[in-house]
């Protein structure tokens, strides 16, 4: 059976790994709705960004010849230093790291999330920076290449809720 189908059926998924789980003590909630566009009323918190009004950008990320990429600790300062730049909410953090090494998680955010996979054997990490609102998702490109010491960086922007 191939590794990959070995993941989508969980099966293998038992071995060992340190488990990175930490929620934030106090999660915010939504504002109440502005009296004056009524009771249904709710921020939607879609954006314009450039030109298109959109739910938010999702930015795919990948990180070449990276460095730290099976340090789960330094993966955690470094995704609660994106969270801060970006100006998001942190709601959760889940990091897992496998043996012999990498590393997957996500940082749950009000404004959508960040998730990471790591090779650290091949210096390689994708990453998915998705944020609504007025969080600004580019802000974390440098600290990724600076945290990870990255020789090559790759950044791909989807405009996600086009036309809804």
């Amino acid at each position: 059976m191939r590794h990959s189908a070995l993941l989508r059926s969980g099966t293998g998924l038992e071995r060992p790994g340190a488990v990175r789980d930490v929620a934030q003590h106090e999660i915010p909630t939504a504002p109440a709705a502005d009296e004056d566009r009524g009771n249904d009323a709710r921020l939607d918190h879609f954006v314009v960004r450039h030109g298109v009004r959109c739910a938010g950008a999702h930015l795919i990320i990948d990180i070449y010849d990276g460095e730290r990429l099976d340090e789960i600790e330094h993966i955690e300062r470094t995704l609660r230093r994106c969270i801060d730049a970006a100006g998001a909410t942190l709601l959760h953090i889940h990091l897992h790291a496998f043996q012999p090494n990498g590393v997957s998680g996500v940082a749950v955010l009000a404004e959508s999330h960040i998730s990471i996979h790591t090779w650290p054997e091949a210096g390689y990490a994708a990453l998915d920076v998705f944020m609504c609102g007025e969080a600004a998702p580019e802000a974390c490109v440098p600290i990724l290449r600076e945290a990870f010491a990255a020789k090559r960086v790759a950044v791909s922007e989807l405009l996600r809720g086009q036309g809804v």
